[in-house]
């Protein structure tokens, strides 16, 4: 599975961006999705994952309410809907697939493909 992972750019404190992640291969629909963001100096850290099906996500507590995260088997995709943007969202997110469905789905270990990550920056 390659991913490739836009949408990303500046946005002022209180907008909104939807991110998307666009996958090739067959497998798409088997695959646990999830987005990840890492900011300077800082670690890799949980967005939001989704199920194969599409039919459950969950959130970072700091993430719940103001972003979304679906799917698109048909087309292949993945998105990120980011609403009520804090400066502190400011990070490159990056989209991630777990093929197996083995691994913790809120650590960045437990994923088997990545994207290239896009840049989110907010400003205040």
């Amino acid at each position: 599975v390659q991913l490739q992972a836009s949408g990303g750019g500046l946005v002022q404190a209180g907008g909104s961006l939807t991110l998307s992640c666009a996958a090739s291969g067959r497998t798409f629909s088997n695959c646990i999705m999830a987005w990840f963001r890492q900011a300077p100096g800082k670690e890799r850290e949980f967005v939001a994952a989704i199920t194969r099906s599409g039919g459950n996500a969950d959130y970072k507590d700091s993430m719940k309410g103001r972003f979304t995260i679906s799917r698109d088997n048909a087309k292949n995709t993945v998105y990120l809907q980011m609403n009520s943007l804090k400066p502190e969202d400011t990070a490159v997110y990056y989209c991630a697939a777990d093929r197996t469905g083995s691994g913790i789905y809120y650590l960045p270990g437990g994923y088997d493909y990545w994207g290239q990550g896009t840049q989110v920056t907010v400003s205040s």
